[in-house]
């Protein structure tokens, strides 16, 4: 099963590749993000800019019912947070480090995608002064979940 999911991530990355090849010709720049969060949510919108900043292109949708985006994209429950992307094949859910997906990007890993659970505050998107500790954590498609990176501050 694993290696059907590894060519099935190659074969969508050789499409996606391709596809923006003939969009954008030599100019494509960055992986792009396609970002999916409710009309309202402020900080959904100021962590895309996270990923702009960091080189993403980025693609958003607005929706009214996130939580059959989350389902269509098999997000676990536990791992929950206020948006979801789909970049380059892989599920990222809530705030993550453009860093960590760059990284994950870099290693090609065999997991379904990095995911930030609720909304910690000091994540990319969620600078509002106060800085939580908080985890980015990998899963897989059979359930596995592991810490990808930890994030932690001085008191």
């Amino acid at each position: 099963m694993q290696g059907q999911v590894s060519l099935s991530r190659q074969w969508r990355r050789g499409m996606a590749g391709l596809v923006l090849g003939m969009m954008a010709g030599s100019a494509w720049a960055g992986p792009v993000a396609e970002v999916w969060k409710d009309p309202n949510c402020g900080c959904c919108t100021a962590w895309a800019e996270h990923l702009e900043s960091a080189g993403f292109e980025v693609q958003l949708h607005a929706s009214q019912d996130m939580g059959a985006i989350k389902a269509e994209h098999g997000v676990p429950q536990r791992l929950v947070s206020c948006h979801t992307a789909v970049i380059d094949g892989y599920v990222i859910e809530g705030h993550v480090p453009a860093a960590d997906i760059q990284r994950l990007l870099d290693s090609e890993a065999e997991v379904s995608g990095l995911a930030v659970p609720g909304m910690p505050h000091g994540s990319p998107g969620m600078e509002t002064g106060r800085v939580d500790d908080y985890a980015v954590y990998a899963w897989q498609e059979d359930g596995d979940i592991d810490v990808y990176q930890r994030y932690t501050h001085d008191a």
